[in-house]
């Protein structure tokens, strides 16, 4: 099987492309490296360019033709940049999707796998959520994969392509043979900043004690990216044969910050301080969720723990700057 990745030369979309590489599924990757590495896609089949350039997703058909399906990571994801450029945001993750999209079906291409996000959930008051649970984004980033979706489903009923959407939860970690990894050195999301403050012997930042949770800071599902990226091999594997057009990745167990804190000082030789900052424009208090349908379906379930995630990032915060150059 080959299968394309846009956004291929990200961190989720790399880390996709080596777990395909494993199970005998040739990646090829199209990427614009706005945000992409081209160091991650040596050896690797790749074209740079934009997902709504049409001229260009023909002529990768048209020199892959044996392409079966697409895995659509390509996206701007830091949600207070989406604050700042909404615009942008619709830009690149709706309209440039949308683009994407129509190239597909002109192509004959039928099988699409969208990385969505948890982030267009309305928790339940234990910060739970299932496929069925209410949507609620509450960031420009967050409606912009809630309005992909709405797309998608509408594409779809009417057009000769299915498109999974797979909502991702808060990705750790690294390529455990350490390939790629997250490619920003100072990344938005709390363990990124965690690193930084553990680098520089500063205390790090929780920005937000007052939500409604059991110590007052954020909630997350954090899924070390290794298993976010076997689940879509999983998916490919399977997809015919699903019964859903929506599937949860996740641990199916919630972490506040202040546990993520705890577990990263567990692994470090010394620990990291905290001091308390009010919450970001955009941030909310989170969620996590139950992963039945994921295990029903792709036979998949998240084996990594967090301790597991936190060691990866590290061991790979010391490798990027000599991976990436």
């Amino acid at each position: 099987m080959r299968v394309l990745i846009t956004g291929g030369a990200g961190y989720i979309g790399s880390t996709i492309a080596s777990a395909c590489l494993d199970a005998g599924i040739e990646p090829v990757i199209l990427d614009s490296l706005v945000t992409g590495r081209r160091a991650f896609t040596e050896g690797r089949v790749f074209y740079e360019g934009e997902i709504s350039d049409g001229p260009l997703i023909d002529r990768i058909f048209t020199e892959n033709p044996d392409i079966e399906a697409v895995i659509h990571c390509a996206a701007l994801i830091v949600v207070p940049d989406s604050v700042a450029d909404p615009i942008g945001y619709y830009r690149a993750n709706v309209a440039e999707s949308l683009e994407l999209v129509d190239h597909l079906i002109r192509n004959g291409c039928t099988r699409m796998i969208f990385s969505s996000s948890a982030s267009i959930y309305r928790a339940g008051d234990d910060h739970t959520v299932t496929e069925e649970s209410p949507l609620d984004p509450q960031s420009p980033y967050a409606r912009t994969k809630a309005v992909c979706e709405g797309m998608f489903t509408d594409i779809a009923a009417g057009a000769p392509i299915r498109i999974l959407s797979l909502r991702y939860f808060n990705p750790i970690g690294a390529d455990p043979k350490m390939r790629t990894g997250l490619q920003l050195r100072r990344p938005s999301h709390a363990l990124g900043k965690m690193i930084e403050a553990y680098e520089d012997g500063v205390p790090f930042r929780i920005t937000g004690t007052g939500w409604p949770t059991a110590d007052g800071t954020g909630i997350r599902d954090y899924i070390h990216v290794w298993d976010l990226a076997t689940a879509h091999v999983a998916a490919l594997e399977r997809f015919d044969g699903l019964e859903a057009d929506v599937i949860n990745l996740g641990t199916g167990a919630g972490t506040t910050v202040r546990e993520l804190v705890d577990a990263f000082n567990r692994v470090v030789d010394r620990p990291v301080e905290v001091v308390e900052a009010p919450a970001r424009p955009g941030d909310v208090v989170g969620a996590y969720t139950r992963s039945d349908l994921a295990h029903r379906l792709l036979g998949w379930r998240a084996r990594h723990s967090i301790e597991e995630g936190i060691r990866h990032s590290l061991e790979w915060a010391t490798l990027r700057d000599s991976r990436l150059t």
